[in-house]
């Protein structure tokens, strides 16, 4: 209830800069660098401030990625509404791939940094399932109204393949962004021809 209450009370332009700021601190400094007078002061406002709303760093980093991912998946859908194939639904998808590793590897980052701390931080692990639980159920959602429309025909349940495309997309990405000088396009086509076949029964 407390979570949520704060939730509420965080909308606005102060909420949208205090998310920004602890995005490009955790990709600048790490986690452990990114304390609150360090976000506060690039957020222009006060350290309290950030106490009041969030009441740990974890929790903000929390709410760093659940922005995020509701952002990314806003675009997504809008952007797969005009799937008409399983082609088009997978040139989408690598087309998000790399804009996201090209426009945001931040998001990226802190997202690998809320993994590592739920490993030992049980609050942050409860709430990065919530979060992953959400995603996996909206992108099977976006799956199943696709095969309803005979747009794709799935051959597994569409929460498995969800989570086979969300493990495709943060582990290619990671490689993105720890090795930029190599060239991942036949890399990103080799993931697209295994989506394919999780896609359309007739591929």
């Amino acid at each position: 209830m407390e979570a949520e209450a704060a939730r509420e009370a965080i909308e606005g332009d102060k909420a949208q800069r205090i998310v920004d700021a602890m995005r490009a601190s955790v990709a600048r400094r790490g986690v452990a660098g990114s304390t609150f007078d360090h976000v506060a002061r690039e957020a222009g406002v006060s350290r309290g401030l950030l106490h009041y709303y969030f009441g740990t760093k974890e929790r903000l980093l929390a709410e760093v990625v659940r922005r995020d991912t509701e952002l990314r998946l806003q675009i997504l859908d809008q952007r797969l509404a005009g799937a008409r194939s399983a082609d088009d639904f997978i040139a989408l998808l690598v087309y998000a791939l790399e804009e996201l590793v090209r426009e945001d590897p931040e998001s990226i980052a802190v997202l690998f940094e809320l993994f590592t701390l739920s490993r030992r931080n049980d609050e942050i692990a409860a709430e990065l399932a919530e979060l992953l639980r959400r995603t996996r159920d909206h992108v099977a959602g976006l799956l199943a109204a696709k095969q309803a429309e005979g747009v794709l025909r799935l051959r597994a349940a569409p929460e498995a393949i969800a989570d086979v495309l969300f493990s495709l997309s943060d582990g290619v990405a990671m490689r993105m962004l720890t090795d930029p000088a190599h060239d991942f396009s036949a890399t990103v086509s080799a993931g697209a021809l295994a989506v394919r076949v999780l896609l359309d029964d007739r591929g």
